[in-house]
């Protein structure tokens, strides 16, 4: 299973749900009608493009359904944007709930994927923006539950498009992408 915290619009998880048939694929976002389209297109018949393997479900990274504790082979956050950003790149605080939610999906010997594109110009106090802050931070923030960084690269404009984020459709600056993995 696969699941994508703070999914948005939910377009990336169709795209992942087409690719990996086999694969369920849940969308997590706090905001339930970001999610309402997507959820539709997934609903429909498989003649009329559904995805049976495509679900939804309303829930803040900080407290997600104890249902899908250590369910998760791959948990993904793209570009996340605000508390979501924070927690993850381990800018403390009240946003310090995320990593523990989000870890808390993981199974054992599964991974988590940080792609993130914070810039200076966003005004995000706190929020690390360089390639070694951004590792530091997501090291602070998921060492405590048992996740290592196992790999980070830097997405061509391409490859960040290709995760279906429709944020990467109008992403005009470099992204960096963080592989954790549980230890």
């Amino acid at each position: 299973m696969t699941i994508d915290i703070g999914t948005g619009d939910g377009r990336a998880v169709l795209i992942a749900a087409a690719r990996a048939p086999r694969t369920l694929v849940l969308g997590l976002d706090a905001n339930a009608s970001a999610m309402v389209e997507a959820s539709r297109r997934a609903a429909r018949t498989p003649g009329k493009g559904g995805l049976a393997n495509a679900a939804f479900i309303l829930a803040s990274a900080e407290s997600p359904p104890t249902e899908l504790e250590a369910s998760a082979d791959l948990v993904t956050v793209r570009f996340p944007w605000g508390s979501l950003l924070r927690g993850v790149v381990g800018a403390g605080g009240a946003d310090a709930a995320a990593p523990a939610g989000i870890a808390g999906l993981i199974a054992p010997r599964g991974s988590l994927e940080l792609l993130l594109a914070p810039a200076a110009r966003d005004g995000l106090d706190g929020v690390p923006t360089s390639t070694d802050t951004l590792l530091a931070g997501a090291a602070r923030a998921f060492e405590p539950h048992g996740f290592h960084i196992d790999g980070v690269q830097a997405p061509t404009p391409a490859e960040s498009k290709a995760s279906g984020s429709t944020w990467a459709k109008r992403l005009d600056r470099s992204s960096t992408l963080i592989r954790l993995v549980r230890r």
